[in-house]
């Protein structure tokens, strides 16, 4: 992958397309072809939609610094360079996961673009829209989490080049999360459901999850349980009863969307399980935060055998890698699961207050609980379910997940509960720290376009 700040902005516009042959997709690799000699058949944009697949696999590589260590969940072992950054909420411009990641989401975005440039050659409508779904799809992800990681960023909705100095120009976040929201809609109605094509692609049932959060993060409550009550209603998703076999099953029936890799394959493979599991011995990050330990009920064993590493209880447990070479793992990264769905139900249920007694929200609450061989509340419409309980639920289901600190953001709990962990380590956490400063090199190279966060 190109490196050079000047396009990775552009979608790195002179990336060819690389080949692709995650799990169950079942389609041939695609070769490097040049723009002149390709998207003339289905066939060729297909292998375009493989290639944003392709270029997914590279945002959560580095991902967790930028959510789970820059939260109350996880720290370095050793207060380490730029890793330290994250975990003292002391994150620098020059910091280099930050541009990684920056790069990663719009490398993805100008794989999508191509597709849906080029749309024109497929000729059968069914799978012209399961291709437009896709590259829609990848594209609102990626924008997703480009505002949520940096606030307002700019919105390529094209292929472009480097002329095109319009593109330079951050929208602010509320255009930005209005384009992802057009995005997903329109990819609901365009993606096949489960099981019409391979696990790994995207469906309308994984479309609809994240346009329920993103709705969530606009904070309209009421269409984000629509559309999560379709998602559940479908009846195409289950929790497991098993909560290990979420992440070490693939393909199951919790996942609605999950970024595919291979193991001992050095181009379909991913080093995070090395960095915070079997690596952590080395290199010791994203290691779970004391606070994080003490906040595990002590009869939570289920997930807290998951949680934390059996061999290595001071790692974490999820994602260990299963490869001959710790930094080859195929463990694949879950986007978005049922038991998330089901907690974000309650959450637009609750729609912000502090508590609910709404019988629709506390089911879905216990299901999750029930799961795990906890404790769950009558639905005898005595119980009440309080926001704390569900933001509790949700730190300690998803841990690990790249979910914790965009929910206490969401939640508004960010500054408070984040203030508080900061200052028991004699560090401070500001206003300034909700979002993430834009990579410096950007800012250097778009002629005064991109202003810097404040802060920063």
């Amino acid at each position: 992958m190109k490196t050079s700040t000047v396009l990775s902005l552009f979608g790195l516009i002179l990336l060819g397309l690389t080949s692709c042959s995650e799990e169950n997709l079942n389609l041939r690799p695609l070769s490097e072809i040049g723009d002149n000699a390709f998207y003339t058949n289905a066939e060729e944009v297909e292998g375009g939609v493989i290639a944003i697949y392709d270029g997914l696999q590279q945002i959560p590589i580095r991902e967790f610094a930028l959510t789970e260590m820059r939260s109350d969940n996880t720290r370095t072992k050793s207060r380490e360079g730029d890793w330290a950054q994250f975990e003292s909420f002391d994150v620098k411009p020059t910091n280099t996961a930050i541009g990684l990641y920056w790069e990663a989401n719009y490398n993805a975005i100008f794989r999508a673009n191509r597709v849906l440039a080029n749309l024109e050659v497929v000729n059968d409508t069914e799978i012209r829209s399961q291709f437009e779904g896709e590259a829609r799809f990848a594209r609102a992800l990626a924008h997703f989490n480009l505002v949520r990681a940096f606030g307002g960023v700019p919105i390529l909705d094209r292929v472009i080049i480097q002329t095109d100095t319009e593109y330079f120009a951050q929208s602010s976040p509320e255009e930005v999360l209005a384009f992802v929201r057009e995005d997903l809609e329109m990819a609901a109605t365009k993606l096949a459901a489960k099981g019409k094509y391979g696990f790994g692609r995207a469906t309308s049932g994984a479309a609809r999850a994240l346009l329920g959060k993103v709705l969530l993060t606009q904070g309209n409550h009421a269409e984000a349980k629509t559309v999560l009550e379709q998602v559940i209603a479908s009846d195409s998703y289950r929790l497991l009863n098993d909560y290990r076999a979420v992440f070490y099953n693939e393909g199951n029936d919790e996942i609605l969307f999950s970024i595919n890799y291979l193991d001992d394959d050095s181009n379909e493979s991913q080093d995070y399980s090395f960095e915070f599991t079997a690596g952590g011995r080395v290199s010791g990050l994203n290691f779970p935060t004391d606070d994080f330990r003490a906040a595990v009920s002590p009869e939570d064993s289920t997930r807290a055998a998951v949680l934390f590493n059996p061999s290595a209880p001071a790692e974490v447990g999820k994602f260990i890698t299963q490869s001959a070479d710790g930094r080859l793992a195929g463990n694949d990264w879950i986007v978005i699961r049922y038991a998330d769905v089901l907690l974000l139900y309650a959450e637009a249920i609750l729609a912000g207050a502090q508590s609910t007694q709404s019988l629709e929200a506390i089911r879905a609450y216990n299901q999750v609980r029930a799961r795990a061989g906890l404790s769950t509340l009558a639905v005898d419409g005595s119980a009440t379910l309080t926001k704390e309980a569900l933001l509790y639920e949700r730190r300690i289901e998803l841990a690990f997940e790249d979910h914790r600190f965009y929910d206490l953001v969401r939640f508004g709990e960010a500054e408070r509960i984040l203030g508080a962990f900061a200052a028991a380590n004699g560090e401070s956490f500001t206003p300034n720290d909700l979002i993430l400063p834009i990579p410096q090199g950007e800012v250097n190279v778009s002629q005064g376009l991109l202003t810097q966060n404040p802060g920063y």
